[in-house]
């Protein structure tokens, strides 16, 4: 698994995707640290379409911010923040994705002067048009994320090596993939028409950029895996890794199993009885994904821990 991830983390962009429900948050937090333990900067980013107005001053920084909550830390901002640095070796950063902060950084990289560019913003029609207009507010997210990547340090040196993005369920995550393209092909010239090139080069380099599929051990969340699969191939962007999430873990060796069938044929009367379903179902939904999409499965185990990033961060590998 270790040779796996530094191969996966060797990236820019690392796209954590998946139904709701499935562990994505948790997933992407656990890899950040991981991240951080190989000695990495790590921003863990989670995508926020209900951010507030920048003159709204009653609104709530965050309302709501799951990746933050998986961190044990105060909801984000769209200013990455250092939530660990202890190992010496790296540190991990949190921060946001809204459509706002995309659509502010466009105005000041394309009017002439920042000031403008604030002051369209704080313009009721503009930030109507903005968050109206189709695909808009999915090139925001995509424009920060570029902004993001392009960051440096004193030295030269990208700010963070290693961008993993919490993305949302799975119409938005493929709708998100796909407007840079629509764009490109609709507005043939321009900035905006520069910006989603640029957005699409990203999402498509597969040295630069990959996606991890987190599903659940069972028919329909496997299912909706292998549909997501296929959606994002067919935008380009490429898979690394499945990840199978709170796999019930299998006592037995085959030998036991059967051995154990023998003994106690009738499982209703057996304590316990209603486990061995759920591992067969695991065992099922495993062989499934490596048949079907031919890439590399990993069974994370389900546990009662009460930190579960923990738990999922020691069984990818980083503790």
């Amino acid at each position: 698994m270790k040779e796996l991830l530094g191969g996966l983390l060797a990236r820019r962009v690392v796209l954590v995707t998946g139904k709701g429900g499935v562990g994505k948050t948790t997933v992407t937090a656990a890899l950040a640290r991981v991240a951080a333990r190989a000695g990495k900067r790590a921003l863990a980013v989670e995508i926020d379409y209900e951010s507030p107005r920048p003159d709204d001053e009653t609104a709530k920084d965050a309302a709501s911010s799951p990746l933050a909550t998986a961190f044990g830390t105060e909801p984000f901002g769209d200013e990455p923040r250092l939530i660990d640095g202890a190992d010496a070796r790296g540190s991990v950063f949190g921060a946001r994705l809204s459509p706002l902060a995309g659509h502010v950084q466009f105005l000041r990289d394309t009017l002439p002067m920042r000031l403008l560019a604030d002051a369209a913003m704080r313009s009721a029609a503009v930030r109507r048009f903005f968050s109206a207009a189709p695909t808009l507010a999915e090139l925001g997210v995509v424009y920060r994320l570029l902004n993001l990547l392009d960051q440096t340090r004193g030295s030269g040196a990208p700010e963070w090596d290693v961008v993993i993005c919490d993305l949302p369920a799975t119409g938005h995550a493929l709708a998100l993939a796909q407007v840079p393209q629509t764009l490109a092909d609709v507005i043939r010239a321009g900035p905006i028409h520069t910006a989603a090139e640029r957005g699409l080069s990203m999402l498509r380099d597969a040295e630069k950029t990959t996606s991890v599929l987190v599903t659940l051990p069972e028919p329909l969340p496997v299912s909706e895996a292998i549909e997501l699969h296929d959606g994002l191939d067919k935008l380009g962007i490429a898979c690394d890794l499945v990840l199978l999430n709170r796999v019930p873990p299998n006592p037995f060796t085959v030998e036991e199993r059967a051995a154990a069938e023998r003994i106690v044929p009738d499982r209703m009367r057996t304590l316990g009885a209603r486990r061995l379903p759920r591992i067969d179902r695991a065992q099922t939904a495993r062989e499934r994904l490596e048949r079907e999409l031919r890439l590399p499965v990993r069974s994370l185990l389900e546990s009662s821990a009460a930190d579960n990033t923990a738990h999922v961060t020691r069984e990818l590998g980083g503790a």
